[in-house]
């Protein structure tokens, strides 16, 4: 197997999430602040998780499947790199749903609303 496994994973997240942003306008990335916080108060509270299980034994990586690149605490980068894939996968999901389903989502053919000829 590929020591870059986890990495190409995560990077298969991102790609299949990114048509959320451009075709149904999940605007996630275009509200910069409000991303960072989410994302960061899910990163802060699993990372150091994470870094306790992993001291305590209850949590290990398999060398065969990441880069062997270790951040303080023994994490691995790629593990630190989930806590931010993932989150944002999840907010990028969850509001192109909601654009969905509030009719924000313009469809073939139709006029969007409020926009009526003369």
């Amino acid at each position: 197997m590929s020591h870059y496994e986890y990495l190409l994973l995560l990077l298969g997240c991102l790609l299949i999430t990114l048509p959320l942003e451009l075709v149904l306008g999940a605007r996630v990335y275009r509200r910069p602040r409000a991303m960072a916080i989410s994302i960061g108060v899910t990163l802060v509270v699993f990372a150091v998780w994470d870094v306790v299980a992993i001291a305590r034994g209850h949590w290990w990586y398999s060398p065969e499947f990441i880069s062997g690149v270790e951040l303080p605490g023994r994490m691995p980068v790629e593990e630190l790199l989930f806590f931010v894939v993932v989150p944002l996968c999840a907010l990028l999901t969850y509001e192109a749903v909601g654009r969905v389903l509030r009719g924000g989502f313009p469809r073939p053919g139709r006029r969007p609303a409020g926009k009526r000829d003369a």
